[in-house]
This record gives C-alpha cells, sequence and structure tokens, in this order.
C-alpha cells in the first residue's frame, strides 16, 4: 500500500463537486483513480446494523451501482462495509473515503485492509485529506465526513442511531445542498431513530433504489430498475411471493404451491442471474 498520489485543489483533476464546498480539503491523497466529473452516490449507516440494515444495504446499494453510480462510503464495520462489497461483488467501481493516512499501519479498520485493497484492484479509490502515518482520532473521521457527502450527488443513510456519525454526513449533505435519502424502519428500533428523524427533516424517504434514482433524474434507469421478471412462470411466482418480504424457502413453497424441488431449482437460477438473494438460514429476498 505504498502507492499513494496526491493531488491539490487547484489540479482539474480534483473532483468538482467537493471543491465547490464549504471548508474543502486543500489536499487529497489516494490510492487508485480520481474521476472529476463522475456521479457519486454516498451509502451510510451504523457499524452494527440489523439483518434489515443488511438486505436494503446491499439490494439499494447494490442497484445503484448496477445503474452507474459510483457508490462513496467511509470503509468503517457494518453498512460502510455492505455499500463498498455491494459495489465489489459486481465488479463495480467504489470509493472508500477514510479519516486516517492510506498506508497500511494506519488504515481503520483493520479487517478491512483486504477490502480496501479489492477496491483499488477492481478500479476504485481510496481518498484521504490526511498524509501517510495519520492514526484516526475522534476529530478526523467526523471531518473525513463531508469529504463523503461532498463528493455525491446525495447521501443515504440506511441505519443510524439518534446520536450516529452518519447523521453527521447527513448534516454535511444538508448544509452542501446535497439530497438526503434516508430509509424508515420501526418506530422501537434504535437502529431506525436516526434514519426516522432525518426524514422529519426533510430527507427523502426511500425503499427502493428507483426512488433514488428518480430524485437525481435519472428517469429512464430509474424505469429499468423497477422491473423484476422471471424467464419462466414458475421464476415470476417466485419473484412475486418476495416482492413484499424476506421468506423462508418452507413459507415460498407453501405461497406458490410449487415442488419443493422445483423451488429449490428455480431459486438457484434466480440467485445466478442477480435477481434473489439467500440472506442465510434459507431465507430468500429480492436483489433489488
Amino acid at each position: 500500500m505504498d502507492d499513494i498520489k496526491r493531488i491539490t485543489i487547484n489540479d482539474k483533476n480534483y473532483p468538482e463537486l467537493l471543491r465547490n464546498i464549504k471548508n474543502p480539503p486543500q489536499v487529497l491523497y489516494f490510492r487508485g483513480d480520481i474521476r472529476p466529473e463522475e456521479k457519486c452516490l454516498a451509502v451510510v449507516g451504523t457499524r452494527l446494523c440489523s439483518p434489515y440494515g443488511k438486505q436494503i444495504t446491499l439490494d439499494i446499494a447494490g442497484s445503484l451501482a448496477e445503474a452507474g453510480l459510483t457508490i462513496v462510503s467511509g470503509l468503517a464495520p457494518g453498512i460502510d462495509t455492505l455499500a463498498h462489497k455491494s459495489s465489489v461483488d459486481r465488479r463495480k467501481r467504489t470509493i472508500a473515503v477514510l479519516g486516517t493516512g492510506l498506508d497500511k499501519k494506519s488504515v481503520y479498520p483493520k479487517e478491512n485492509i483486504g477490502l480496501a485493497e479489492k477496491i483499488v484492484e477492481n478500479g476504485g479509490c481510496l481518498i484521504s485529506e490526511y498524509p501517510a502515518g495519520t492514526r484516526g482520532s475522534n476529530f478526523t473521521f467526523p471531518q473525513r465526513n463531508r469529504i463523503i457527502s461532498g463528493l455525491s450527488l446525495g447521501v443515504l443513510v440506511v441505519e443510524a442511531k439518534e446520536k450516529s456519525g452518519s447523521l453527521i454526513t447527513a448534516n454535511y449533505a444538508f448544509g452542501q445542498k446535497r439530497k438526503v435519502f434516508a430509509v424508515p424502519g420501526p418506530i422501537y428500533s434504535q437502529n431506525s431513530k436516526g434514519t426516522n428523524l432525518l426524514i422529519k427533516k426533510g430527507a427523502e424517504l426511500v425503499d427502493k433504489a428507483a426512488d433514488i434514482l428518480q430524485e437525481l433524474g435519472f428517469e429512464e434507469i430509474a424505469e429499468k430498475s423497477r422491473m423484476k421478471t422471471g424467464q419462466t412462470p414458475e421464476e415470476n411466482l417466485i419473484l412475486g411471493a418476495l416482492e413484499e418480504e424476506a421468506l423462508h424457502i418452507d413459507k415460498i413453497i407453501e405461497k406458490t404451491k410449487l415442488k419443493a424441488k422445483i423451488v429449490a431449482g428455480t431459486l438457484a437460477i434466480l440467485e445466478m442471474e442477480g435477481k434473489a438473494r439467500n440472506l442465510g438460514g434459507n431465507v430468500y429476498a429480492l436483489a433489488r
């Protein structure tokens, strides 16, 4: 991890959206490639995400990556990690903004060093305003959040507690006149306190990628992302059963009235086609 490059705010390749925020970084250190005109969407959330947050992140961030947006996040455990992985798994570009130096000794969290390498290998980028050797602190992580939002057309918050670093990112986005999106959640869930609060403050309530694409003005892409049809009657029956919620395979068999062998085989095909996802324990959901 010694191929760290440097760019200043006066360089023509400095990201244009970031250049125009209040207090932009005067210097950026990066690994990979910076593309000043690319269209980015930030996806952030809690480190301790629920299965609901995991499913939403993989579905929405993955669909946005497939639609051509570059997913930006902070490489933190939880929602950030899932947001990056949703792009890497699809061989799509993603940007991780760190609150540390980009050298191996400084990168945080240590368990995501491998993911950081995959991001670069996959054509993505690691960015920081801090030189090599800078360790993370209570100052550097909140400060980097303005870069996450500053690079992006908007910020999606999936799950967040009432006092969360993700809300810092969202508040930067509000101040930068960027779109803020939030996924609603159960009113008794601590992970939904922050997102529901953002919706009260004016964030756009979203439950699928098409909502974000449409709000950003990508109507044609949004319409395509809504389409989730199978190639056989059996595929369509299963996709229809999963439309409202994730289901255990036994429940899918019950709802579709199909034989267990057919359901199992069709689910395997839908997974390969990227239309359904096994969440573990034979619970399946749409890969929206």
